[in-house]
């Protein structure tokens, strides 16, 4: 009888890589499973639902184009996605290509609520919530600090947006107010946790991540040889196998490479070990380092998205933007030399953390399941 009374819920990323939207999908599946038993969560990515093997074809593609012709995708993307936010278009041909199967897939689950990671399977969604023909309650859960024209909002039920801006960008669009809520982009639960910053040293403690820009990126941003000044960069890796053992192999004291950390704990004392984050501007990264609220410093925006993302900031005053083609660690002195940038930043990184929810995902969650629950009856 229990199973009968079970409600699917479907997660909803795209692409096989482990993306932001994969990330926070399995994020909610966990806070989800928290909330109510009741519920049983299923991971889709739609484009291997539809097409299978092919999945490994468009995104090893999309991969190579980033790095291979990366002013190319910034264009097209910047004209597909991102050009005029607010006038909301039709997007034919990913509705040729997945409305079949996305009807499919509604059919073969039969969720009672959706949770969009990624865009295209929101755009597909709301257009078939608007025709009459899925009852499911839809949730899109944006992955960026801005939602692109392919995002759907018509026919949206909910919004789990990462900042002000977002809301304010939604209600102009003729979402409710209620039915948004600002709560950063979700990161696991281990991050919330709040400890006192460990004093292992009397100098500047800098996490410098990705490890998947390959080790030239993130060469030119460390030292070559050992410094004088008093930073340490511990150099997440991640699965970026030939930067680890390289930085190892140069044994420079400033600098602790690190391999792939799985664990969030582990990764959330890393965070309390440091002073200052230095990364590009991903939206999880970036999400779990304003939650920890670390000095963000960004660099090596990749086109399209991350590019945008980097505006958003800069507007909302929460990071400070590298120049690559000037020292890195003067860069990084300079401001925490100055007060006036410290208070400066602080003060806006206060107000960001004033304007999220004060209730934690898990009561989010419940709430939309509670009010989806009546609304549907």
């Amino acid at each position: 009888m229990e199973m009968l009374d079970k409600k699917e819920a479907l997660f909803l990323p795209f692409m096989q890589i482990t993306t932001g939207h994969h990330h926070v999908a399995n994020t909610l599946m966990d806070e989800l499973e928290k909330v109510n038993r009741r519920i049983r969560c299923h991971k889709v990515d739609i484009l291997s639902y539809s097409y299978g093997r092919i999945e490994g074809l468009v995104s090893s593609t999309y991969l190579a184009w980033i790095q291979m012709l990366p002013q190319a995708y910034d264009w097209i993307y910047s004209r597909v996605a991102n050009k005029k936010l607010s006038k909301r278009r039709r997007q034919f041909l990913f509705e040729a290509l997945f409305t079949y199967s996305f009807k499919r897939l509604m059919k073969e689950n039969n969720p009672s609520i959706l949770f969009c990671t990624h865009a295209l399977p929101s755009h597909i969604a709301g257009l078939l919530k608007r025709s009459g023909k899925l009852n499911s309650v839809i949730v899109n859960v944006y992955t960026d600090y801005f939602v692109n024209h392919i995002w759907g909002i018509d026919g949206v039920d909910y919004h789990i947006v990462p900042s002000k801006l977002v809301k304010e960008f939604l209600m102009r669009n003729g979402v409710e107010a209620d039915k948004i809520f600002v709560t950063g982009i979700p990161v696991d639960a281990a991050f919330h946790e709040k400890k006192e910053q460990s004093a292992e040293n009397q100098g500047i403690n800098v996490l410098v991540t990705g490890g998947s820009l390959g080790v030239g990126a993130i060469d030119e941003l460390l030292p070559n040889n050992e410094s004088r000044k008093k930073l340490h960069y511990y150099v997440l890796c991640g699965e970026n196998e030939g930067l680890y053992t390289k930085l190892m192999n140069k044994r420079n004291p400033n600098v602790t490479p690190l391999p792939y950390i799985e664990s969030k704990e582990e990764m959330n004392h890393l965070y309390d070990k440091v002073d200052a984050v230095l990364t590009k501007p991903g939206g999880v990264t970036v999400s779990e380092s304003l939650m920890k609220r670390k000095v963000l410093f960004v660099c090596n925006a990749l086109p399209g998205q991350e590019k945008v993302n980097l505006e958003q900031l800069k507007q909302l005053q929460l990071a400070i933007p590298i120049d690559t083609h000037q020292s890195v660690e003067t860069q990084i002195v300079t401001y925490f030399s100055d007060k006036e940038k410290q208070e400066h930043l602080e003060h806006h990184l206060e107000g960001y953390h004033h304007s999220l929810e004060t209730k934690p995902m898990v009561e989010i969650l419940n709430e939309i399941i509670s009010i989806s629950d009546i609304e549907k009856h």
